[in-house]
């Protein structure tokens, strides 16, 4: 008899890691998995998979504990972030299920005796970047890691907000950033830095910081001086905004796969990002994008007046991002998860 996946995410609000999570519940859900969803009461992820096929949803406080009330039914438990997989590690020690995890981040996992046993009892580790498994067999060589990389979003623009937006900065070539305004893991601040010399050299780029987050305030506070750099607050409908931009940025301190970069790639837009965690796995470096050192608002300014002053260079790097993502949809990506699945099961699911 076919099983039934129960998916852990506790996060707040919606980042990556529920994109990614959404994405792979409505692929599994087309090819007739059974599916269980337990989220964070009151979260987006809850409303956004409402009424998707074969999935029950549970709503729980944020906490491992919990969550552990829920999922009992399921043959095997996957976390997609961390409140998830201390739950999932705790109801295995209960009753034995099996767990698989999601690893997003490139930085180490705690040393602690209780974080360590999280990861050494997973069945296996999908890691979002070959980057970041390598972190992981450094960490322990003992887990059992898959590399299994995030999906494109395949976002859609509205004709009428593309239409507003390319009204409201009309005569400005827009360098757009999509991200949680959160500055240890994406670094807004040296793009910050970077606008101030920006707005000297080149007088018609304007930066959007498309999103919203914990460093919202103070980052504001910091650009407070700049007239060539907005702050959209969180937005829903990405594609339209990457739809209007002439260049993506990604400057991030830190980072797993940075998902958001196939996005814009498939957009056709020409990226820069920094060459931290997974980020070198899709920006090749001067042929879809340029990757640039960390923390280096210099760096970012470089890049962007390069690609500023050549349109051909964009329009270049611009196709060849639209090629390489077309190997990174959600349908691929739900056909290797349900194939790990199967794997730790010894069994189809369908």
């Amino acid at each position: 008899m076919p099983g039934t996946i129960c998916h852990l995410n506790l996060a707040r609000g919606f980042r990556g890691g529920e994109r990614q999570t959404e994405l792979l519940i409505r692929g599994l859900a087309q090819r007739g998995v059974r599916q269980m969803l337990v989220a964070r009461t009151g979260q987006p992820l809850i409303d956004r998979l409402a009424g998707t096929d074969g999935l029950s949803i549970s709503s729980a406080a944020g906490n491992a504990l919990a969550a552990l009330r829920h999922g009992g039914g399921a043959t095997l438990l996957h976390a997609h972030e961390a409140h998830g997989a201390h739950s999932a590690f705790l109801r295995h020690g209960f009753s034995r299920q099996p767990y698989v995890l999601t690893r997003r981040v490139s930085n180490l996992p705690g040393g602690d005796f209780f974080t360590r046993g999280v990861y050494r009892k997973a069945a296996v580790v999908a890691c979002v970047a070959a980057s970041v498994a390598r972190v992981l067999e450094a960490y322990d060589p003992d887990i059992d890691t898959a590399v299994i990389h995030s999906a494109l979003s395949e976002l859609k623009a509205d004709p009428k907000t593309v239409a507003e937006l390319r009204s409201r900065y009309a005569g400005k070539f827009l360098v757009g950033h999509v991200g949680a305004l959160d500055n240890k893991t994406k670094g807004q601040v040296y793009i910050i830095r970077a606008a101030r010399k920006i707005r000297e050299l080149y007088p018609d780029i304007h930066i959007l910081l498309i999103g919203g987050g914990s460093d919202e305030k103070w980052l504001k506070q910091e650009a407070s001086d700049l007239d060539n750099l907005s702050f959209t607050g969180f937005v829903d409908d990405v594609g339209s905004y990457l739809s209007v931009l002439d260049m993506f940025i990604l400057p991030s301190n830190i980072e797993g796969i940075g998902g958001i970069l196939l996005d814009a790639m498939q957009f056709g837009l020409p990226v820069v990002a920094s060459r931290v965690g997974g980020l070198g796995e899709i920006v090749e470096d001067g042929e879809n994008g340029i990757l640039i050192r960390p923390r280096s608002p210099g760096n970012l300014v470089e890049a962007i007046g390069r690609l500023y002053n050549s349109a051909g260079l964009r329009a270049a790097m611009g196709r060849k991002g639209e090629q390489f993502v077309s190997g990174f949809t959600p349908d691929k990506m739900a056909d290797r998860y349900l194939k790990l699945y199967e794997n730790v099961m010894g069994g189809s699911l369908t």
